[in-house]
């Protein structure tokens, strides 16, 4: 008869160690956080980890996280931002903020804003946005470009064959790039903590 495997003490050293290395452990310190005398027992152990849904493998056969090991944050329902309505709270899901918000995590970065330059769209001092690398600006996204020699968060435009970057907030003139522009990323998120 088949034994059942507990993880709930594995799982408690796997999250203590993703949480304080941003990163899975290797076999060799899975074998050592779970006291294994073998690495086959490991690969026994990975394989329930992944069924579970608990890590990934990705192509390369690199072990990754999921939320149900970084421990996404409960989805209860829905509010309405109008008029009050009824509400009932219900699980709908376990959401990780990082796989919501993050495409790419590879080629994607943080950035902290200061200055009010983007306050109309939204971005406040303060603020974090997330960027990713990599991505074609289009016409009306946030970029971060360096722009002869000088980083700035802007509104990206084309206009007949020229960009322009522009912010959202009218004290600020457009930047016409003269002789440099390198466009750093797309910002695709924006996170602001109110406390």
């Amino acid at each position: 008869m088949a034994r059942t495997l507990d993880l709930g003490p594995i799982l408690s050293k796997l999250r203590g160690f993703y949480a304080k290395r941003k990163r899975l452990p290797s076999f060799s310190e899975i074998q050592a956080l779970a006291g294994y005398s073998s690495k086959g027992g490991v690969s026994v152990l990975v394989r329930h980890l992944i069924k579970k849904g608990i890590v990934k493998k990705d192509s390369a056969g690199k072990l990754l996280p999921t939320p149900a090991l970084s421990g996404g944050i409960k989805l209860l329902g829905v509010v309405q931002a109008g008029f009050p309505s009824p509400a009932e709270e219900e699980l709908i899901d376990t959401l990780s903020l990082d796989e919501f918000l993050i495409q790419k995590p590879q080629s994607s970065y943080l950035v902290k804003v200061t200055g009010d330059s983007m306050i109309e769209a939204g971005i406040m001092a303060g603020d974090l946005v997330i960027v990713e690398r990599g991505r074609e600006p289009k016409s009306g996204d946030i970029v971060i470009a360096q722009v002869d020699g000088a980083w700035t968060m802007k509104y990206f435009e084309k206009q007949g064959g020229k960009v322009i970057l522009r912010a959202a907030n009218k004290k600020y003139s457009p930047i016409h790039p003269q002789a440099e522009l390198v466009v750093g990323g797309v910002v695709v998120a924006n996170v602001r903590k109110y406390r």
